[in-house]
């Protein structure tokens, strides 16, 4: 079983959860830079957290099922439509064979991650299915999606099964089916196109004078055009060290916010590099790294103060609501009339 690429969009890439393990070897974790997305997606389908989609940029690719598959399209809003209709977000959505779906308007964030159950049967390289473009390694040849590939499904879970004959006999014709569960508003993440990011403080944030961090708290800071995956750069008021101090090179994370000579700060995101020299001035709390990943070109942000306990707690509430998630979704196996509570809805 294939998925056909008719048109590629204007960055799209096979990615799981990224290349644990070999950063030692200087190789990238990569992966999606909305995990949370490609989670919740994943598990809309029957899948593993883990298992490869696609992570789709702005400008979405047109794809073509040839036979009926089971898909869920989280992230941010890039106005899906499958055979004419359009497809809501954070739902399972059965596809009829035959059917194209094609990605229109960017309303609200900048990343889709289209999951189908199953996943994307690409190779492994590395403990990782995920694509890093500079190294040409994993996803789909090493590289972005271009028109006429093919891409393997692999064979659905039970749950995936499961789910997809809940689902086939409630379409009909090109028309698809919606399951009529749906993740709680309260687990999805906020996402905005000027958001305001909770951060801890950084490793180097005591060699930065006063003013400078009481600027990185109160003035908005816009994404640079030249931003990418490796990281977001940052234009705003000039973040100067209190004593220029040379750095031994330290380990940075999805987050890491940098501060290199000339004071404008760099927020590493999912192709950062394994270590840095840059005076680390703060980290984005793990529960806002989805605001960051969907925040667009040309967008502003701001920065809040929040202590490594409070983001350590909503942390773990996140965490707490995705495995509620999934536990409503493996019960659907034994509830006949396919209603699951999922973190509070129906």
């Amino acid at each position: 079983m294939n998925l056909v690429i008719l048109k590629p969009g204007l960055l799209t890439t096979v990615q799981d959860l990224g290349r644990y393990g070999v950063q030692k070897y200087g190789v990238i974790v990569g992966g999606a830079m909305d995990a949370f997305a490609l989670r919740i997606a994943n598990l809309l389908v029957g899948n593993g957290e883990n298992d490869a989609g696609l992570e789709i940029t702005m400008l979405g690719p047109e794809i073509y099922f040839p036979e009926a598959a089971l898909i869920a399209i989280g992230g941010g809003d890039l106005s899906p439509v499958l055979n004419g209709r359009q497809v809501p977000a954070w739902r399972t959505v059965y596809v009829p064979e035959g059917s194209r779906l094609q990605f229109g308007r960017m309303k609200l964030g900048c990343r889709a991650y289209l999951a189908v159950a199953g996943g994307l049967d690409v190779p492994v390289r590395m403990n990782s299915r995920s694509t890093y473009l500079r190294a040409g390694i994993g996803g789909h040849e090493g590289r972005v999606l271009q028109a006429g590939d093919r891409l393997p499904i692999g064979e659905p879970s039970s749950i995936g099964r499961h789910l997809a004959d809940l689902l086939a006999g409630e379409a009909r014709g090109d028309e698809p089916a919606i399951g009529r569960w749906s993740v709680s508003p309260e687990l999805l993440p906020a996402y905005a196109a000027n958001p305001t990011l909770q951060a801890i403080a950084g490793q180097e944030q005591d060699l930065f004078d006063n003013e400078a961090i009481s600027r990185f708290y109160q003035e908005d800071y816009s994404v640079r055009t030249e931003s990418d995956r490796m990281g977001y750069r940052l234009s705003g008021g000039e973040l100067r060290l209190a004593t220029k101090r040379e750095l031994i090179s330290s380990a940075v994370t999805f987050g890491t916010v940098q501060v290199p000579p000339d004071g404008q700060p760099i927020v590493l995101m999912a192709d950062r590099q394994t270590t840095g020299g840059y005076p680390r001035i703060a980290q984005v709390a793990s529960v806002d790294l989805p605001l960051l990943a969907q925040t667009p070109l040309g967008g502003r942000i701001r920065f809040r103060a929040v202590s490594l306990e409070e983001a350590q707690k909503q942390y773990l509430v996140r965490e707490k609501g995705i495995r509620v998630l999934r536990s409503g979704l493996e019960q659907l196996q034994t509830n006949r009339n396919g209603k699951v509570r999922t973190n509070g809805e129906r």
